[in-house]
């Protein structure tokens, strides 16, 4: 029952390229088991607000979660900012339709919970999405930085989880379900393809993953789940051979060789050194020129796929390269 931290783009380590192909595939499961299990109704708008407790938090937060991302709402009776944000949180669950699941967790009831979650103060909004829990905001946050955060929680949870959420009937009866259903995602056409990815991947084929996402992409530019899994199995491949003390003493003794640092950048990152690895990249891109410089700045955007767009940490590195070129 103890929740793992998660960055919204995931962790960038040995595991990352499955990892979103095997959350998606544990959200598949999920669906077609409610769906053998006659769970095949809507939910109404008042299901779609729970209380939770330490007794039901793995089945109704954690279990739920492979189907529909879960926002926990930490709170308790005598808190007046929790009074605040509840209902605007309560509320947007209702206009979200089933995007995501809101929770609310009485921390005076439930200490544990709130001691696992490392909470310090409250109200404090936290997110699980595919058994991962990750912040969101702590104290009363207005209604615009919520809903900036709700929506990107939505959309990493529907590209890289496949969790596409609950479907929603205003005259369905409260509480119709142990499980509520989600919606019936149809088999979509380049499914075999990744499918074939995951499980190149699975086999250590990483040549194989790597060509399975470009047919992917050769017929559909724009599969985000392709992209991504393509950027990181091009990053695990590149890292594949080489030696890590032999990369980071070149990095060091050259500082002017944009090889050795690009080599360098890619170890970072698959060591989760996120930071480190774009701003090596944008202190090379700032100290060479010509092919040197093209070759840095090409690799630093590579790895923003790695990581993802909407990832503060990428976002933050653009701008900086945008210094260093202009």
């Amino acid at each position: 029952m103890q929740p793992r931290n998660m960055s919204m783009s995931g962790v960038v380590d040995l595991a990352a390229v499955k990892a979103a192909q095997e959350a998606k595939a544990k959200a598949e499961q999920a669906r077609a088991e409610a769906a053998r299990q006659g769970g095949g109704g809507a939910v109404s708008p008042a299901d779609l607000v729970i209380d939770v407790d330490e007794a039901g938090f793995e089945r109704d937060v954690l279990q739920r979660s492979t189907e529909v991302p879960v926002v926990i709402d930490f709170w308790a009776e005598w808190c007046e900012p929790c009074k605040q944000l509840s209902p605007v949180l309560e509320r947007l669950a209702v206009e979200y339709n089933g995007r995501f699941l809101l929770a609310k967790i009485d921390v005076d009831a439930n200490q544990m919970l709130m001691q696992q979650f490392g909470i310090q103060g409250i109200p404090a909004v936290f997110a699980v999405v595919a058994g991962q829990a990750l912040p969101l905001f702590q104290g009363a946050a207005g209604e615009a930085q919520i809903r900036q955060t709700l929506d990107q929680l939505v959309q990493v949870a529907e590209q890289r989880f496949g969790l596409t959420g609950l479907v929603v009937d205003p005259e369905a009866e409260p509480g119709g379900g142990d499980r509520a259903a989600v919606q019936d995602a149809p088999a979509g056409p380049h499914d075999a393809l990744l499918e074939a990815a995951v499980q190149a991947l699975d086999a250590g084929d990483l040549g194989g993953a790597v060509q399975a996402y470009k047919n992917v992409l050769a017929e559909d530019p724009g599969n985000m789940e392709a992209r991504l899994g393509l950027a990181q199995a091009e990053l695990l491949q590149r890292v594949q051979g080489l030696d890590p003390v032999r990369v980071r003493k070149d990095a060091a003794e050259k500082p002017q060789d944009a090889a050795a640092q690009i080599a360098a950048a890619d170890l970072d990152l698959v060591g989760g050194h996120v930071e480190d690895a774009f701003g090596r990249l944008i202190e090379t891109v700032g100290r060479t020129a010509g092919d040197d410089r093209d070759a840095a700045r090409v690799r630093l955007l590579e790895l923003f796929e790695v990581v993802g767009a909407e990832d503060p940490r990428v976002i933050a590195a653009r701008r900086a390269l945008a210094r260093a070129l202009f």
